[in-house]
């Protein structure tokens, strides 16, 4: 058996052989190694494991906080001339929903429609579960709600009641406005694209109401965090570290992205994250590779990016992108990792309240023009990874066979070239980040806004060229009150190796 195992592993590392047996048209014993190597159990690769720092853990943000944020929207509402505030989030499925708009205002976490009625003596009221993608408490209770009106969930085929959901709930809030005496009155909407049909019939449902959409005053909200929300956000940074660690501590010839994703999932949900699907991770021999784990088995020379979109703790996401190198890599991958470094570096040398933010964008590019990989910093000239041709018109992604011996092993081939051309994934260095599905500022060369205290977001230095050198790179920072931190610092910055 051990030496069963020992073959096994020889043969999960070597491209060669494995493409050499691809190439005959045979798998059965690239096929039968791997599932060797699974015998041992997966769990068995966190064994030993223990992050370098220590978690530590916070509450939820207390009520006081969702009374200062209601006390500014009903102020909001009132200069709007608003009567009544309706806030909607859809259900997307898998217990997901369209907008955060309900979560940041009375932390419910699922669908519905809030009433909030402009008048600061009048309580607030919940229509919800038209669903049945639903969360019980905990974990489900609404903050400063009075009345949940459960509308109920219909179709034929489902429920055997007949009628839609969107239609019952329209008929319940145009009941209760009527009953509350604002039949006729000016409603502001918090809403997205799924909200629209919704507002449609109710519009239809109160004639004599006028339905002005008005989202921007809880998007406004979103720029600046509080002292709570900041430390919500520390705290779901260094979940994301702590992922980062287990990732490395797994990471070696003949483990599979599977685990790697695996090993970062427990690693953060165990102590505290929300969900384990905000990331993705990429390995291939050029460093090009974003997505999803698919059965890829790592060997000596591999560059692996775990791009961190979002670690979500208690509402709120951090990021963070860290770089892998399995062995030995070419010169030119060298070159192109220290450059994502040296650009995150230095746009953050640039964070502080009053500096533009444009100024960082710019400052992060830098070391790739000084390399000749840019001309300019400008974000609308610069070419990046999913950009249309010069003209406007679309780009063809080019067709070729790309060798891939573990998708082959599974009957399938990867017959085109991604990315479709060079440059950074998007032609910013960053990005807001908050709670899901709140619109995001870029820290992009046309941005001059100023940096201001509370400010959080990404900075990501990216850079793709297919089948030649990939990275990317980023941290999570808060603009302090005379400069910025770091929240993401418990992992280092540079590429993390895996010796051979």
């Amino acid at each position: 058996m051990e030496i069963q195992r020992k073959i096994t592993k020889y043969l999960l590392r070597c491209p060669e052989i494995c493409a050499n047996l691809d190439s005959k048209g045979s798998t059965d014993m690239l096929n039968t190694a791997r599932r060797s190597a699974m015998a041992v159990p997966s769990e068995n690769l966190l064994q030993g494991f223990q992050p370098d720092f220590e978690f530590t853990p916070v509450d939820p943000l207390p009520e006081a906080e969702f009374v200062e944020r209601l006390r500014h929207i009903r102020r909001e509402a009132t200069v709007a001339g608003h009567d009544v505030i309706l806030a909607h989030a859809d259900s997307i499925g898998a217990y997901r929903v369209s907008n955060s708009y309900l979560r940041y205002i009375c932390d419910w976490m699922r669908e519905g429609v809030l009433v909030i009625p402009t008048d600061e003596n009048l309580p607030l009221t919940l229509f919800s579960f038209y669903s049945s993608s639903v969360l019980l408490p905990p974990g489900g209770e609404p903050v400063l709600v009075e009345d949940i009106w459960q509308v109920g969930t219909w179709g034929r085929e489902t429920y055997n009641r007949p009628g839609r959901a969107k239609d019952r709930v329209v008929e319940a809030l145009g009941t209760h406005l009527e009953r509350g005496g604002l039949a006729s009155s000016q409603i502001g909407l918090f809403g997205d694209a799924t909200s629209q049909p919704y507002w449609d019939e109710l519009a239809g449902r109160l004639p004599r109401s006028r339905l002005v959409p008005d989202a921007e005053i809880i998007e406004r909200m979103q720029r600046r965090r509080s002292k709570r929300e900041q430390a919500v956000i520390r705290a779901a940074a260094q979940l994301a570290s702590i992922g980062m660690q287990a990732a490395y501590h797994v990471t070696r010839p003949g483990v599979t992205d599977y685990e790697i994703y695996a090993a970062f999932t427990f690693a953060q949900m165990a102590r505290g994250g929300e969900w384990g699907d905000g990331y993705q991770i990429g390995i291939n021999r050029f460093g090009t590779h974003c997505g999803k784990p698919y059965g890829h088995v790592v060997r000596s020379g591999d560059l692996i990016n775990l791009y961190i979109s979002a670690v979500s703790y208690h509402g709120y996401t951090a990021q963070i992108a860290r770089m892998i190198a399995v062995g030995s890599i070419t010169d030119k991958q060298e070159e192109v990792l220290q450059m994502c470094v040296e650009g995150v570096e230095a746009a953050a040398a640039r964070v502080r309240p009053g500096a533009l933010v444009s100024e960082a964008a710019d400052a992060s590019f830098e070391p790739y023009i000084r390399r000749g990989y840019l001309t300019s910093a400008d974000s609308r000239t610069m070419p990046y990874n999913w950009s249309s041709s010069d003209d406007g018109s679309p780009r063809l992604i080019p067709r070729r066979h790309v060798p891939d011996v573990d998708w082959e092993a599974q009957g399938r081939k990867l017959m085109h070239v991604y990315p479709a051309t060079h440059g950074p994934h998007n032609p910013n260095v960053g990005h807001s980040i908050s709670m899901p599905k709140f619109r995001p500022y870029n820290i992009a060369s046309n941005n001059h806004d100023r940096f201001e205290e509370g400010m959080t977001f990404v900075l990501h230095s990216q850079w793709l060229e297919p089948e030649v050198a990939g990275a990317n790179i980023g941290d999570c920072y808060l603009v302090t009150d005379n400069g910025c931190e770091n929240l993401s610092c418990d992992t280092p910055l540079a590429v993390h190796r895996v010796k051979v």
